[in-house]
């Protein structure tokens, strides 16, 4: 069993650490300037194309806002799930703080579809 003394000595999950930071803040500044140059008041929040006609779906900007603090909680509890983790098995731990990379990922690429689609 690692320790957690050992957990902020790690390279490799400081590495994890500071590339989920990344693109929680990038995450965050993305939207954030996407939502403030678009020109519209209403927001696409989901797409659906087998409905046809009625395949966009308009929502309030609280919608799109939840993506920003979607990034900000899973930046959290990733990190501190992997800190909890760290003393049980270094390797789960990592697999934690990647999973975060992933999900930060689809949270830009998925509110990125939604704000284009405004333009």
């Amino acid at each position: 069993m690692a320790s957690t003394k050992k957990y902020f000595h790690d390279h490799f999950v400081l590495l994890l650490l500071s590339v989920n930071a990344f693109l929680c803040a990038f995450a965050v500044i993305f939207i954030a300037i996407r939502l403030a140059t678009s020109h519209s008041n209403d927001y696409i929040v989901q797409y659906r194309p087998k409905l046809g006609l009625d395949s966009h779906k308009a929502g309030s900007i609280l919608q799109l806002i939840s993506f920003i603090v979607f990034a900000i909680l899973v930046l959290a509890v990733n990190s501190g799930l992997s800190y909890k983790v760290y003393k049980i098995h270094r390797q789960l731990s990592i697999a934690v703080l990647s999973l975060g990379i992933l999900l930060l990922v689809l949270t830009i690429i998925i509110s990125n579809a939604l704000v284009s689609i405004l333009s």
